[in-house]
């Protein structure tokens, strides 16, 4: 059985925190931490989790989401109602002083879009996202107007149906529906592959679709999931047969603590899936037209 240290560094924390679409679930996995586990582990280890805790805030001036801030203030609450005093007054400082960089550079972004001299031409920016994958395509979405018309093109949010749905040419029932929202849809934005994949994630039960965690036979241990998939590399394995469980972020702690899985409730379920990504994945609606 591998130690608790070994298993925390396979988590891969400190690394995703840097990735805007990971920075939200990576807090709130550090807070469960903080809160369940943290005076039941070494001392080696509650020093690398309070420096991750610290790096977490000093990334938050880069992150461009409501989401990133929130879970940066969850995170906070699990460092004051947990941390020994100096440890504490540290990581509040830090917390404080992101907080002021972070507006400092949103107010500054927002003069440069109000400039126009930083945007990309649309076509570029769609392009450039056909290369995400759904989490980055939710994220990139939720920067700014311009960033969530281009996330939101028919020909992107297509592609992401084929990927976790199967293959959208033979889906009867959308066939017969997308002529009429296409007229539907009065100032052009043809929405019609996003709002039929929300309306399937929405309908899904798999927990496997609506999790970021997973737990990999094949790595042993718990994994990011980039499209359902595992994101590591499988020498010689097809990604099709992976053998993923789902994992949600209350379960981080007992697989730290004693290398288990529980058996996550539908409570738990629910609660969960408002914390990631995908929470925000219908918040914004399409853009002001010119009259309004």
């Amino acid at each position: 059985m591998s130690k608790p240290l070994e298993r925390y560094q396979k988590l891969g924390l400190k690394e995703s925190l840097p990735r805007i679409h990971r920075y939200p679930l990576a807090c709130k996995e550090l807070s469960l931490i903080l809160r369940g586990a943290y005076k039941k582990i070494p001392k080696n280890l509650q020093s690398l989790i309070f420096q991750d805790t610290l790096t977490a805030f000093r990334l938050l001036p880069e992150m461009q989401t409501r989401n990133a801030v929130l879970a940066a203030h969850l995170l906070l609450q699990s460092v004051e109602a947990t941390l020994p005093k100096q440890k504490k007054n540290a990581a509040v400082t830090e917390y404080k002083n992101a907080m002021v960089a972070h507006k400092r550079r949103t107010k500054a972004r927002q003069e440069e879009n109000v400039s126009g001299s930083t945007q990309l031409p649309q076509d570029v920016l769609v392009h450039i996202f056909s290369f995400l994958d759904m989490q980055s395509l939710v994220s990139v979405g939720l920067v700014c107007w311009l960033w969530n018309i281009a996330a939101s093109e028919n020909n992107l949010w297509q592609a992401q149906y084929t990927t976790f749905f199967g293959n959208s040419d033979n889906d009867a029932m959308i066939k017969g529906r997308q002529i009429s929202r296409l007229v539907e849809d009065e100032e052009g934005y043809t929405l019609f592959w996003r709002e039929a994949f929300k309306r399937a994630y929405l309908g899904s039960s798999s927990k496997k679709l609506k999790s970021s965690r997973g737990y990999c036979r094949d790595c042993n241990t718990i994994v990011w999931l980039d499209n359902m998939k595992c994101s590591n590399e499988h020498t010689g394995l097809n990604s099709e047969n992976q053998q993923i469980k789902p994992v949600l972020p209350s379960q981080v702690v007992g697989y730290l603590l004693d290398d288990s899985l529980s058996v996550a409730s539908s409570s738990d379920s629910d609660g969960d899936s408002d914390g990631g990504p995908f929470s925000r994945l219908w918040a914004y609606q399409r853009p002001l037209s010119k009259t309004q």
